[in-house]
């Protein structure tokens, strides 16, 4: 049986270490994702802040990590015009840790699908940092759909519930592993005895 896994990262992982209250040792994920359901391929869904870095749509399915840990880099050396104050500098260091964080998951064997994050303006004049995956997600579940016979999704977004109906009744099983707080009365409702809470994991996926 060939098995992959999913994960929306902005839904599980929402908040990071402070939102979930442990440290998520990345490689112990992957290696129980493989160890449990057998699972082959990891495709991981998030964002990552790119600072003016020239991302082309049209030709780039995922951020190319290389290019922008180079163009990032680069910028407090060569940016001779735009002389970077130390709130930019600042900035521009978390985005190059972010990038490495991406790079050992690579490393780890997750294949990513990297999309950068935007600014919005909210009516409050406050603005909200965003990487909505969800679309690319979905589209990558049907592409694949015909290379798989069980899925595990790591995510308890409600939009996925078209998407998860269509496969269960293409005969696929699907299993959700999901952070019960944070999953969709929907999803749990669909996945009935296949849903697993990611929160219950912690003493073995955290990070010593």
């Amino acid at each position: 049986m060939r098995r992959f896994a999913f994960v929306d990262a902005s839904n599980l992982f929402y908040g990071g270490e402070k939102s979930l209250g442990w440290k998520i040792d990345y490689q112990k994920l992957i290696d129980y994702l493989k160890e449990k359901y057998g699972v082959s391929t990891v495709f991981y869904f998030g964002g990552v802040e790119i600072y003016e870095f020239p991302y082309d749509y049209q030709s780039n399915e995922t951020v190319p990590l290389k290019k922008l840990e180079k163009y990032l880099r680069r910028l407090p050396t060569e940016d001779k015009e735009k002389k970077l104050n130390e709130a930019e500098l600042a900035l521009i260091s978390r985005h190059l840790q972010r990038v490495k964080f991406y790079s050992r998951l690579e490393k780890f064997g997750y294949r990513l699908f990297l999309k950068p994050v935007k600014l919005y303006t909210q009516e409050d004049g406050s603005t909200k940092r965003k990487a909505n995956c969800d679309v690319d997600m979905a589209f990558h579940l049907m592409k694949e759909k015909d290379n798989f016979e069980r899925i595990v999704i790591l995510s308890g977004d409600g939009d996925f519930l078209p998407v998860l109906k269509y496969l269960r009744a293409d005969k696929k099983e699907v299993i959700i592993l999901g952070r019960g707080a944070r999953t969709a009365k929907e999803i749990k409702q669909f996945a009935g005895s296949e849903f697993r809470d990611f929160e219950y994991l912690r003493e073995r996926l955290k990070m010593k």
